[in-house]
């Protein structure tokens, strides 16, 4: 089945020249500064990079979900996985301002955002409440034409320099039908960020805890209707799971074109690793399943474009692409031997890199209880 058309190929080769030459040259020291530039926001924005799936009217350009994957491969393909979380933060913050936020909102955020002027971020997770959204204990009380907003959120990809933040607060009782999201400013009063924090991997993406204490929020940044966040929450988790599977098989096959690279090269007992069958069997491996991963999404990702739900298939995708991209990581390290684990090294940081994706955008266990809950259903 042929996903792709020229469009896509002109897309693929302006984001890969953007990687080349803007972020390529300058990856190893952000890793180590912990932070990227935020011009280079700016730059992608110039480049209409981050209007892909956001259509002319905010700026953005009419473009379907194939397109918004081969920016999800190149930007992967800096090695650094970082990078795409960061510049990509409005690809989870902004869907539910397109699927529920007033005109007038829409055209506050979304064309600064595209353009790279200004940051989006999503804020759901709590340190309490992770996968469990459900259960996030932020609240949100009316108080004439605003809400008093109080809470705490941590985890938060772009949290330290974001301007807008797509949160979710508890508007209503207990469980997932109390649940409201609302676009909260930077600037808001009692609004606070606290320090960057520090991560085993994706280190050039910052990462922030928030807190919330009697911020008033204009009741016209409610997102959706009230009490009726979580079904946009859902919505969204839907296309950021499926962008993670894509982040994972894209990181793996960084890592099997650097271990088969290595593998050609460097000699042991007189021969290069290739000439033994053990390393050739795990190279062929490695490719095998990066490939039935890859397969896989672009079908899941086509069953959506044709307009099914595909909760399933996203779910599957995701544990699928990083099971085999932890596989994957960890024979390279292997190949490489003692070099693999030294910081300076590809590898080293894919396989650091990696190990958030089983984790982020739902665990693996909750992608398994979805998926048994599709199948129990018939």
């Amino acid at each position: 089945m042929v996903y792709f058309s020229s469009s896509h190929d002109l897309l693929r080769d302006l984001v890969r020249r953007f990687v080349h030459e803007d972020i390529l040259p300058y990856v190893d020291t952000w890793e180590q500064e912990g932070l990227f530039p935020r011009d280079l926001y700016r730059k992608a924005g110039s480049l209409g990079i981050l209007g892909v799936g956001f259509g002319e009217r905010y700026g953005g350009s009419d473009t379907d979900l194939f397109h918004t994957i081969v920016v999800s491969e190149e930007l992967t393909a800096c090695g650094a996985q970082g990078i795409p979380a960061g510049l990509g933060s409005h690809m989870i913050a902004c869907p539910p301002l397109l699927m529920g936020a007033s005109e007038e909102l829409k055209q506050k955020v979304l064309p600064p955002v595209l353009t790279g002027e200004a940051v989006a971020a999503l804020a759901i997770t709590e340190p309490n409440a992770g996968s469990d959204v459900a259960g996030i204990q932020t609240r949100a009380i009316s108080d004439g034409d605003h809400y008093r907003v109080n809470g705490a959120k941590t985890f938060i990809t772009s949290g330290t320099r974001a301007d807008f933040y797509t949160t979710a607060v508890r508007t209503g009782g207990e469980g997932r039908k109390g649940v409201s999201l609302l676009l909260i400013e930077r600037d808001t009063p009692g609004f606070k960020v606290a320090a960057p924090l520090k991560k085993m991997g994706w280190r050039c993406s910052d990462t922030a805890e928030l807190s919330f204490e009697d911020c008033r929020v204009p009741k016209s940044n409610l997102i959706g209707a009230e009490n009726e966040g979580f079904q946009l929450i859902m919505q969204n988790f839907l296309a950021e799971r499926l962008q993670l599977a894509v982040m994972a098989y894209a990181t793996a096959d960084l890592a099997l074109k650097d271990a088969l690279a290595y593998a050609r090269t460097r000699q042991a007992f007189g021969a290069p690793l290739t000439a033994n069958q053990v390393i050739r069997h795990k190279l062929v491996d490695m490719q095998s399943k990066i490939d039935v991963a890859r397969a896989y999404v672009y079908h899941t990702a086509a069953l959506i474009e044709a307009g099914q739900i595909a909760l399933q298939q996203a779910a599957i995708a995701k544990n699928q692409a990083v099971e085999i991209c932890s596989f994957v990581v960890d024979q390279a390290v292997q190949i490489f031997g003692g070099l693999g684990y030294m910081e300076g090294v590809r590898v080293e940081r894919l396989y650091r890199d990696a190990r958030l994706l089983p984790i982020g955008g739902g665990t693996q266990e909750i992608m398994k209880e979805i998926i048994w809950k599709t199948m129990d259903r018939g």
